[in-house]
């Protein structure tokens, strides 16, 4: 094997285990889930993205994967009021017992967010070659508006009257409430997505000589 494509892959697989440490720790710790009332605000999509930028959409998915199992667990062991809709173990308001669907809402839009992100880079790349900065910061505003668009969506589309329950409203205004989390929530998150995906990104591909 050619010894710069086992250094490639060594450096490789030392970024995947960084990133999924960092997820751990974000996800395990106030450092990355905040809560702030219903819901818990992150920031734990970062590593997954830089993961996908950098690593590719396949590595990537791993990281997603590793996303929607920390909060699956954070949801589980530390839970908010919406955390029926992550963990399966929390009862849905209304029931004894918690739904299985929480668990597309936990892993598929993550997995997603290791994945297309990757893509975007890629592809902005491939158009307007060395345009790192561009490439890096549209990876972050996808990256974050996929983990919001799509957890909050499905929230919508798979706990209705549940949402309402557990807020204490009438079902009419579900959508009012989930529209205003993305507007307030998810700008935020986009926004430190972008900055931060950007930043460090910069960094690791100026260190790694890859871009």
């Amino acid at each position: 094997m050619n010894p710069s494509t086992t250094t490639s892959k060594y450096r490789d697989f030392v970024l995947l285990a960084l990133f999924v440490a960092i997820t751990f720790v974000l996800g395990m710790t106030p450092l990355g889930m905040i809560p702030l009332g219903l819901i818990k605000a992150t920031c734990v999509h970062v590593p997954v993205i830089l993961g996908s930028v950098l690593l590719g959409p396949k590595k990537g998915a791993v990281l997603g994967t590793t996303f929607g199992l920390v909060s699956l667990i954070s949801n589980t062991t530390t839970p908010a009021v919406l955390s029926f809709a992550f963990s399966p173990f929390i009862p849905v308001p209304g029931q004894a017992t918690g739904s299985l669907w929480a668990l597309v809402i936990c892993f598929v839009p993550r997995i997603l967010v290791g994945i297309v992100p990757g893509l975007v880079f890629q592809g902005i790349q491939k158009m307007r070659k060395g345009k790192n900065t561009l490439a890096l910061a549209a990876a972050g505003v996808v990256g974050a508006i996929l983990n919001t668009v799509l957890v909050m969506g499905l929230m919508y589309i798979l706990f209705q009257d549940a949402y309402a329950a557990a807020k204490g409203i009438e079902t009419t205004m579900v959508l009012a409430g989930i529209l205003g989390v993305v507007g307030t929530n998810g700008v935020a998150e986009t926004v430190v997505a972008a900055v931060l995906v950007t930043a460090i990104g910069k960094g690791i591909l100026a260190a790694t000589k890859r871009g």
